[in-house]
């Protein structure tokens, strides 16, 4: 090695990711602050070991271009066409009002117009990373707000494209914002279209010719040589290497060789990535941060605060209920991890000074650390609207069904009737009032809603009026009871099912308005009858008919005296 030093300061590296990284995670705080956190103790401003940060600088750019790839991966046209409403509905207003907002106020307090510009972009953005590990986490990606937020952080990710790429013309002073966004604009539309003809008459003969080689270290070297050529191509028509790696991403997602591609490219990304952000962490300036503690603080629950505030807004007006409008609203409301690198590159090009650099850096770092804290507290508060106002957080998302079947009780029988209602494909909507079961069953991408099935307001989210017929599962027989009486308010003509413990309580049922009852005790006897009755011999024709006899007797024989052994 001619350079121990540049061996030192790798090993500086790599042992500041494996030791803090681990740690971070294990106190469930975002893998990012710790990448940050081991730069920023490896940096020129923190006592002990100080890296060289030339050759981690060029590395960590490449990292960037790895992410913007991996993102376009995950953007094939389908998905962008079932999602549209949302990602270029809500997330296109929420991108544009919030960077709108925030410019606004970035430039009254005295930023320039290209700088405020900047600022806005950079903070409308939230962290992709630390929102979906929450909602894998809890298993809520398949819930109303996961998905919303999802579609909102897809556009997201699509707005960091044209901002990177809009960053170098801001940077020239005579260029002016409009003909800046309209250049960029056409650019973007240029390389788009492109890059397309490339990957279709090109690449993708290419890969197949690859593959046929089955070499997989060849196969990786290919990823790599596209990724890293498309990037080239659209930086020397003066655009960002990371548009050029995105649109490659975009370009492999409706291939049939897109999940390979995935796992070959991961290694790299998440390896550059992270010393993208250790790079960052080394121009943190810990202790001028502390000597503007109250300056972070300020303008980091600001930005919580009028982000959640923003967004609560706008889901309401896209037709959101309200305690989807919370969550998402809370739950976006840090800054984003691309504004990192936005402000990295803003402050090489001079469009941001290094000292606002610095401010917004430690803002979104605070911002992202407290957003399990703000998760948590958005939970809480959903559920309590839910609980006071019904369900309307599933409302919206029944309302497309019809002809389905409305379970009420979700326990061992709600199961057994849902899994044989999937097996002959009719649709149904299951309500459950334990929030583990519900949140176990939504995990699994199933309609169980937390919801009080004898609340008007709930059945008519869940589709009452629509429904085929109803299914009471509810082990509770005061509660069954009045689950039977609400849904026939709500539905005078809907055949109910209703699962009794005994005659006496599918008796009552009856009378709420139960169209058919199936009393456990009853069953059970008939069913160990039945296997009396064919050990005897009797055919079964005979069996099913003296069954049917008895249980077309049995709510009549309600009134005869119960013996001392029943």
């Amino acid at each position: 090695m001619h350079d121990p030093k540049l061996l030192f300061d790798v090993l500086f590296l790599l042992l500041a990711a494996v030791v803090i990284v681990p740690l971070f995670q294990a106190l469930r705080i975002p893998a990012v602050l710790g990448y940050l956190v081991g730069g920023a103790l490896l940096g020129p401003h923190t006592p002990g070991p100080v890296v060289d940060m030339e050759l981690p600088q060029v590395l960590s750019e490449f990292g960037v271009v790895f992410l913007l790839f991996a993102i376009g991966l995950e953007l094939p046209l389908s998905r962008l066409r079932a999602m549209r409403r949302y990602i270029f509905g809500l997330g296109l207003m929420q991108v544009v009002l919030t960077s709108t907002a925030i410019a606004a106020v970035a430039y009254a307090l005295g930023e320039e117009m290209a700088a405020a510009l900047v600022i806005g972009g950079m903070l409308a953005f939230s962290s992709t990373a630390t929102v979906l590990k929450l909602l894998v986490e809890r298993g809520e990606t398949v819930a109303r707000f996961g998905r919303v937020s999802v579609a909102v952080l897809i556009f997201q990710d699509l707005a960091v494209v044209p901002l990177l790429t809009l960053l170098p013309l801001l940077a020239g002073g005579d260029t002016s914002i409009p003909w800046a966004l309209a250049l960029a604009g056409v650019k973007a539309v240029a390389a788009i279209g492109a890059i397309m003809l490339l990957g279709r008459f090109v690449v993708r003969p290419v890969y197949h010719f690859v593959a046929s080689a089955k070499s997989p270290e060849v196969f990786t070297a290919t990823n790599l040589l596209v990724v890293l050529a498309v990037a080239w191509l659209t930086a020397a028509a003066g655009m960002s290497m990371a548009l050029g790696a995105f649109l490659a991403g975009m370009l492999m997602a409706d291939t049939a060789y897109r999940h390979q591609v995935e796992a070959d490219i991961e290694p790299f990304r998440g390896l550059l990535l992270g010393l993208f952000f250790m790079t960052v962490g080394m121009t943190l300036d810990l202790p001028a941060m502390l000597q503007r503690a109250d300056d972070i603080l300020m303008v980091t629950a600001a930005l919580l605060v009028g982000k959640s505030i923003l967004l609560f807004l706008l889901c309401r007006l896209s037709g959101l209920g309200l305690a989807t409008s919370l969550r998402i609203g809370l739950l976006l409301s840090q800054g984003g991890e691309f504004a990192f690198v936005l402000i990295g590159k803003a402050t090489r090009l001079t469009v941001l000074e290094g000292e606002t650099g610095l401010l917004l850096s430690s803002c979104v770092a605070l911002s992202m650390a407290v957003t399990p804290l703000v998760g948590a507290i958005a939970q809480r508060l959903a559920q309590r609207v839910e609980a006071r106002y019904g369900a309307e957080a599933f409302g919206v998302e029944t309302s497309d069904i019809t002809g389905h079947v409305l379970i009420a009780g979700y326990g061992r029988v709600g199961r057994a009737v849902a899994r044989l209602l999937r097996t002959h494909d009719i649709p149904y909507v299951a309500l459950d009032l334990d929030p583990q079961r519900v949140a176990a069953a939504r995990a699994e991408g199933l309609p169980v809603y937390y919801g009080d099935s004898s609340q008007i307001g709930v059945l008519r989210a869940a589709g009452i009026e629509r429904a085929r017929a109803a299914v009471i599962t509810v082990n509770r027989p005061d509660m069954a009871e009045r689950a039977v009486e609400a849904i026939r308010r709500a539905a005078p003509r809907l055949a109910i099912a209703a699962r009794a413990h005994d005659l006496d309580r599918g008796a009552r049922l009856k009378r709420a308005g139960a169209s058919a009852v199936v009393p456990e005790t009853l069953e059970a006897s008939l069913q160990l009858a039945s296997l009396v009755l064919r050990n005897t011999g009797l055919d079964a024709e005979t069996i099913d008919r003296s069954l049917k006899s008895v249980r077309d007797r049995g709510y009549d024989a309600l009134s005869e005296p119960a013996g001392e052994n029943d």
